[in-house]
């Protein structure tokens, strides 16, 4: 009612289950343990507006809305209109991201209504843009399925994480790290296999067998020959212890 606009379905069923979220988990280096990942929704209490008027700003003060560039390029087909810091929208904060920016809700049409179309929008420390999803519940799911890992919405910006958040990634989220490979199809995290190049018979060449040589033929021969010698040795013996019987 004071801001004269109304919850998205799905955000509201969700503060009517619980008045914000917040999970945060830590990681052991050296038994010392060192907080990782975040993930907070505000309450509806710090549900506060971005680029609002408030009575104790001072005068002639610059503000968001001062940001406005009428020659910024506006929404088209692959690229959706982004929000306006003026009275064109209204920018809640959903999450402030620990100081790396601000997961905002914005309502994009206020004119002559405020439109009930939501859309989530991850706003950078440079105050740029950066279009996240198109409902509550589908960035929730993001959220979760990140993990919520240090600047993490940085991976659907232009230029990406810090080298030392993707150390991070590459630890815990290694698919995600690289958000142009989920656009493209599942087939190509498939490893595929071609039974028929593994299992293909390979015609095996006869293999020439070696004539052995004449040396150990004339061994055989000299060992076949003993028998014969000593035979002829036993039998002349034999004829000797006969003839003093004679």
């Amino acid at each position: 009612q004071k801001n004269s606009c109304i919850l998205p379905e799905d955000l509201k069923n969700f503060y009517l289950m619980t008045d914000g979220f917040q999970m945060t988990w830590s990681v052991k280096i050296d038994d010392t343990p060192m907080p990782l990942g975040s993930m907070v929704i505000n309450s509806i209490s710090k549900l506060s507006r971005l680029g609002g008027s408030s009575m104790y700003t001072v005068p002639n003060a610059p503000s968001l809305a001062d940001l406005e560039d009428d020659t910024d390029e506006e929404g088209n087909e692959d690229k959706p209109e982004k929000p306006h810091f003026d009275s064109r929208s209204l920018i809640f904060e959903l999450d402030p991201c620990n100081g790396n920016g601000k997961v905002c809700l914005v309502y994009k049409h206020t004119k002559p209504v405020v439109s009930s179309d939501t859309e989530i929008w991850f706003l950078d420390r440079a105050l740029y843009w950066h279009f996240l999803t198109k409902t509550f519940t589908a960035y929730y799911r993001l959220l979760i399925t990140h993990l919520g890992l240090p600047q993490w919405q940085y991976a659907f910006t232009s230029y990406g994480v810090s080298p030392q958040a993707k150390q991070w990634f590459n630890m815990y989220k290694p698919i995600t790290i690289n958000t142009t490979l989920l656009s493209e199809e599942a087939d190509s995290f498939v490893n595929k296999l071609d039974p028929n190049k593994v299992f293909k018979s390979k015609n095996k060449t006869p293999v020439m067998k070696k004539k052995q040589p004449s040396q150990p033929t004339s061994v055989q021969k000299s060992n076949t020959s003993m028998p014969s010698t000593k035979t002829s040795s036993l039998v002349g013996n034999s004829s000797r212890k006969r003839d003093p019987q004679i």
